[in-house]
């Protein structure tokens, strides 16, 4: 079953793939149609009762088809200057000579009532006037065909559908018992779109409030350096790009100074020698207190009691938490301590490999059930990089194709790991942040190697991401 906010995915991607809302709108408006003539015949009277989002533009489009053999009105929830999509105003534009407003209308005095009042939109209560309208339409006794899904599903109160025509996938609580007879129609959804991240991915991302306060957007706290000074900096600088509002880095002693000095914006912590040891544990775990995510492993190196301190960090932290390069090969000796974490591993092939004990298929398919079940398998969510990154979470799996061969440039994996973390650290979950990230990433190298091909660097990925986060949350939002 799929997810209502999944169907806005899937939307958006489409467009990204070559197949505009409009086609979809098109296709959904003309498989409702067909439904009902093959159902209920033709030469009926027929309401198509339409709100204000892109249902509302499937009700349109349905009307439209409907009228060729039928006596059609479209009744409308409110002013048609409410009408929010560009897509629905296009739509409706085509049948407003046989529109009028929904207020006083007996739903008695028709054959079909069509519900295309609310879609798969958020939704927590229904407002009037569609409280009302829903009453309505129920107390007329007369047959009713819901748009995708029945207005109100999930709420205190929805539509009694005698039909609900609803397009690519059954939705999440849809019955028999709340949705009548469920016709499952194909309106030209890529397989792209399905299978690949893209900017639709954003639906899930978590827009500041107007009146936000320094640190409500998340506060990341990443473990790294020592050995290496770079990776836990631009894992930070990645992360504030990402929108995270504080970040803070525990670091050895001898990476603290050059890690401090690439951006005052970084909160820097001194931890107690020159490599992370597990006399740090209590000080990480103190600092771990007044953060909403973890990121560990970039720099830290592979010394003996830096693995075993990553060890005890990620068994002891109950923060959301993201385990990047030296970490996996730490938690790759035993992985009993990601028992009940909320987590993400960003594993190249050779960590996967040391995670899994077994190499990656070269085969994209086989590749895809074998990091599906190693998901399972560890309680995680595995996003595993390659020239098509493979997102799983063990029930769901997707892809992603955006990135280049510039991006084989050192760091890029460590701005990766850094937006992962501070989707985590805003509250979003372990899937949806990796799948974001995952995108972001690539499409942030992508723009940048438009502009300066093969000499890109990390810091250029993390200066592109500002602009696919601008360009994903104008479609998504």
């Amino acid at each position: 079953m799929l997810p209502f906010l999944e169907v806005r995915v899937l939307d958006i991607n489409s467009e990204q793939f070559g197949v505009p809302i409009d086609a979809l709108m098109e296709n959904a408006g003309e498989a409702v149609a067909e439904t009902i003539m093959n159902e209920v015949g033709t030469g009926k009277r027929i309401a198509v009762v339409c709100g204000v989002g892109n249902n509302a533009g499937d009700g349109f489009v349905a009307a439209r088809n409907l009228m060729r053999h039928n006596d059609v009105t479209v009744l409308l929830a409110n002013p048609p200057g409410d009408i929010r999509t560009e897509a629905a105003k296009r739509a409706f534009e085509r049948v407003k000579h046989i529109s009028s407003s929904s207020v006083g209308v007996n739903f008695s005095n028709f054959d079909i009532v069509v519900d295309a009042l609310l879609g798969t939109g958020t939704l927590k209560e229904v407002r009037e006037p569609y409280r009302t309208l829903i009453g309505r339409i129920n107390d007329s006794d007369t047959m009713v065909v819901s748009v995708d899904v029945p207005s109100g599903l999930g709420t205190d109160i929805q539509i009694k559908a005698d039909i609900t025509v609803t397009f690519t996938e059954v939705k999440m609580g849809m019955t028999p018992e709340n949705s009548g007879r469920i016709v499952v129609q194909d309106i030209g959804i890529p397989a792209d779109a399905k299978r690949y991240v893209g900017p639709g991915e954003y639906v899930y991302y978590p827009v500041r409030r107007k009146d936000a306060h320094k640190g409500e957007s998340g506060r990341l706290l990443i473990v790294g350096g020592g050995p290496f000074t770079g990776a836990p900096a631009l894992a930070g600088l990645a992360a504030y790009r990402m929108g995270v509002d504080l970040v803070n880095i525990a670091t050895p002693w001898m990476s603290y100074a050059p890690i401090a000095s690439y951006s005052p914006n970084l909160i820097v912590h001194r931890l107690s020698g020159d490599n992370l040891a597990p006399e740090d544990v209590p000080a990480v775990l103190k600092l771990a207190q007044r953060a909403d995510g973890l990121l560990i492993g970039p720099g830290l190196g592979t010394d003996e009691g830096t693995l075993a301190a990553i060890r005890e960090i990620v068994r002891e932290c109950t923060l959301p938490m993201v385990i990047d390069a030296d970490a996996i090969t730490a938690v790759a000796q035993d992985v009993s301590v990601l028992e009940g974490k909320r987590c993400v591993i960003t594993p190249h092939s050779r960590e996967y490999a040391s995670l899994t004990g077994h190499e990656l298929p070269p085969e994209m398919e086989a590749r895809q059930a074998d990091v599906a079940e190693a998901a399972r398998s560890l309680g995680v969510v595995l996003l595993v990089k390659g020239m098509i990154d493979v997102i799983s979470d063990g029930a769901w799996t997707k892809l992603n194709k955006t990135g280049n061969p510039g991006m084989s440039v050192g760091g890029t994996g460590d701005t990766l790991a850094g937006e992962v973390a501070a989707l985590l650290s805003k509250h979003v979950s372990p899937f949806n942040a990796a799948r974001i990230a995952a995108y972001s990433n690539g499409a942030a190298g992508d723009l940048a190697f438009d502009r300066i091909g093969y000499s890109l660097m990390a810091t250029d990925v993390i200066d592109n991401l500002p602009e696919v986060l601008r360009r994903s949350l104008k479609k998504a939002k």
